[in-house]
């Protein structure tokens, strides 16, 4: 019996965003989850808790921080990447103090995406 594909969770306020990541990790050999706001992944987060996370530092309302802090209060130990369009070293530097697994700024690299994605997930997907 096949092993099931890794699960990403794509969590960001922009469509156009969360698009785009999707169809890029899943042409790598992941599942994509998408969620429009911190919010809604934290909802949904029991019933599909995945192997990764790609998180949005700036969203109305629950903001990355806020996921973050979320997903460690409850134990959840899933990877976070965190992913910004507006790049700041005290941003980094508390994801990363954090716990994130890595801290991308947008536009990202496609290649350099992915790799953080598989080594977060322990190396599994087939990165292009």
């Amino acid at each position: 019996m096949p092993s099931r594909l890794p699960l990403v969770a794509v969590v960001d306020d922009e469509p156009d965003v969360r698009r785009a990541l999707q169809r890029l990790l899943r042409s790598a050999g992941f599942a994509v989850a998408t969620y429009a706001s911190g919010a809604d992944f934290l909802d949904d987060y029991a019933g599909h808790a995945p192997d990764c996370v790609l998180l949005d530092l700036h969203m109305p309302g629950c903001n990355g921080f806020e996921v973050q802090a979320e997903l460690a209060r409850i134990g959840a130990g899933v990877p976070v990447v965190m992913i910004t369009g507006n790049d700041a070293a005290g941003a980094r530097n508390q994801a990363l103090a954090n716990g994130a697994a890595a801290y991308l700024c947008k536009p990202m690299d496609a290649s350099e995406l992915l790799a953080v994605v598989s080594r977060a997930v322990g190396g599994a997907g087939s990165p292009a």
